[in-house]
């Protein structure tokens, strides 16, 4: 029988497979396998995975084999001609290291087998994203799978619509900020603990249009400076236009690194120091140019009772995002900030590969080179 406290849960997320879902997202962050489906399909994340945890694993599903799941994105980058996830043969000496390198280097060197994934391939790769793991899993079908958690595919798929359907509004007050700002910090959370704020500046009328910011929080550009990215200059811009509007919001969103998290941004920032741009690095961890889900964005407009917003930000997709949403997208307010030696090879990757308004810097490429084309940053 359910406790009052889980019976609850169960309400809240709709229904029990959500609640098994939660509980798979645990297992992975501790490192533990879980089961998908009802084949014995085990799967493990290799990142953070340690030998003791890999004999454990190797025990738990002798005498099958091993094989590394990987995204359709990382098979390419390891040229690998491939319309979908595949799964890659682990050698019985291979250690934890080197499995992890199989995963996420640059350069692999060792001959690859390649072989089609079960049907739970999309489903796993999903609940390893959802943990804020790298896109790649260890799996093998078992005999026995007791003690393990069991999930079902259908309910990964769907999780990310049944965690948002239980967005409210927890708690606000009114926040002053630095140079005499008046803001209001409204905060945002959902059935499973996760959370999101909308910063209200002044007081603007949601029966108008409402200058709005949707900023993805980025720990090193926001809070220290960082400058390999626009990030920080962008939301203190954002702060003073919003200012100069005479009010707006800034819907400020955990989704580190385009939504990869802080530990893979600092992997995908090693990999572009080893010379790959921003959209090749996410690539080549297995990720897709941007991993973001903006529903979180719209459902927040929609508790503030916003309908109508013009945009600040200098990316087109966002605006077909809330568009495609039911948001009415009035118009653009451009964010453009200050190009350096550091945030310059990102902003050209971004410019020029993937669609980003940022005139300014491309005004200053052709100060730079005026016979030569913005030839993308690879």
């Amino acid at each position: 029988m359910l406790t009052s406290q889980a019976s609850e849960r169960v309400d809240l997320m709709g229904q029990p497979d959500h609640v098994a879902v939660e509980r798979a997202l645990s297992e992975f962050r501790c490192g533990r396998p879980v089961v998908m489906g009802d084949e014995g399909t085990v799967v493990l994340p290799v990142d953070g995975m340690t030998d003791e945890r890999l004999i454990a694993f190797r025990r738990l599903c002798a005498p099958a084999p091993l094989r590394l799941l990987v995204t359709e994105r990382r098979a390419r980058s390891l040229e690998l001609a491939t319309t979908g996830p595949v799964a890659l043969k682990v050698n019985d000496c291979d250690s934890a290291v080197d499995i992890l390198s199989l995963a996420a280097d640059v350069r692999v060197k060792r001959n690859l087998e390649a072989s089609a994934t079960v049907g739970v391939a999309k489903a796993a790769i999903e609940l390893a994203k959802l943990a804020r793991r790298l896109p790649a899993l260890l799996i093998a079908n078992v005999a026995s799978t007791e003690g393990l958690i069991e999930v079902e595919p259908e309910a990964v798929a769907s999780f990310r619509a049944a965690v948002l359907a239980t967005l409210a509004v927890a708690s606000q007050a009114q926040v002053p900020l630095q140079g005499g700002l008046a803001t209001r910090f409204v905060v945002f959370r959902d059935g499973i603990g996760g959370t999101a704020t909308a910063v209200i500046v002044g007081a603007p009328d949601f029966s108008r249009p409402v200058p709005v910011r949707m900023h993805s929080a980025c720990l090193t550009g926001d809070v220290f400076g960082s400058r390999r990215c626009d990030c920080g200059d962008q939301l203190r811009l954002a702060l003073a236009r919003l200012d100069e509007e005479g009010g707006g919001v800034i819907l400020y969103l955990w989704q580190e690194g385009r939504g990869l998290g802080l530990a893979n941004k600092m992997r995908a920032y090693q990999l572009q120091d080893e010379g790959l741009d921003t959209l090749d690095a996410n690539a080549t961890l297995g990720f897709d140019d941007d991993e973001r889900d903006y529903g979180i964005a719209v459902r927040m407009l929609e508790l503030l009772g916003c309908k109508q917003v013009l945009l600040l930000t200098n990316n087109p997709a966002k605006l077909d995002g809330l568009t495609q949403a039911g948001i009415d997208v009035c118009g653009r307010i451009p964010l453009h900030a200050a190009i350096n030696a550091d945030n310059r090879r990102y902003l050209t990757a971004k410019a020029t590969r993937a669609g980003h308004k940022l005139d300014h810097l491309l005004t200053v490429l052709a100060e730079d080179h005026p016979d030569e084309g913005h030839a993308p940053d690879r």
